[in-house]
């Protein structure tokens, strides 16, 4: 009985320290799981930490136009897209569908890779929560932040834009936004560095689209004043 009252207390720490931590991202940008996964299998691993003010700010106005059109406008989940893609879902129950910004976040910081229910239910309500404690600006500068961008542990944008254009990420271009953009869902099959046609299609794109997107990023912007 001790035992199972033992792992009993363990699974509810476990599930309860992503909310207990999501305060401190306030003024701490911890690692993904993803990074800590890499430094601790001595995988090599690249990040350096940029401001949002110090990233060129076409790059998040062309992630919100590529990854979560709805990103200033919902509280953390796309319900519906998240209904999109429940309808997508394959037979062997695995969803085929792209999540929001902050539930990329939840995932990033606290959970794991690849696709199931169970991650998808633990991931839901917490990104309710990031989007509750934290401000859409943050939020967006935690995800340019440790988002994966390379083949061989390039983390952030910082690091994405050394690895592909030579520059740094406060220099990135429209297009060079773009690219990066296109890259997001799978770094090691697309490449910024040596785009292909389909990132190529895709980069041009997501250019057009967060030139006349308007308003679309007003939640990332610095504020006036």
């Amino acid at each position: 009985m001790r035992i199972v009252r033992g792992i009993v207390v363990a699974l509810v720490i476990m599930l309860a320290l992503p909310y207990v931590l999501t305060p401190l991202c306030l003024v701490f940008t911890p690692p993904s799981t993803l990074m800590i996964w890499r430094w601790a299998t001595g995988q090599r691993m690249e990040q350096t930490y940029r401001p949002l003010g110090a990233i060129a700010p076409t790059l998040p106005r062309t992630v919100i136009n590529a990854e979560d059109s709805r990103f200033c406008s919902h509280n953390g989940i796309d319900f519906d897209a998240l209904q999109t893609v429940l309808d997508d879902t394959s037979d062997d129950g695995v969803s085929r569908g792209a999540s929001t910004l902050t539930q990329q976040v939840a995932k990033n910081l606290f959970l794991w890779p690849g696709r199931s229910y169970v991650r998808k239910a633990l991931e839901l309500p917490l990104a309710l929560w990031i989007d509750l404690v934290l401000s859409k600006r943050r939020i967006m500068e935690i995800y340019l932040n440790i988002a994966e961008w390379g083949p061989n542990g390039e983390f952030g944008a910082e690091a994405a834009a050394q690895y592909a254009f030579h520059r740094s990420a406060a220099r990135l271009t429209a297009h060079e936004s773009a690219v990066l953009a296109a890259i997001l869902p799978n770094p090691h099959t697309r490449s910024a560095k040596k785009p292909g046609p389909a990132v190529r299609r895709l980069a041009g794109l997501y250019q057009r689209r967060a030139a006349r997107s308007g308003p679309l990023d007003r939640c990332v912007r610095p504020k006036a004043g």
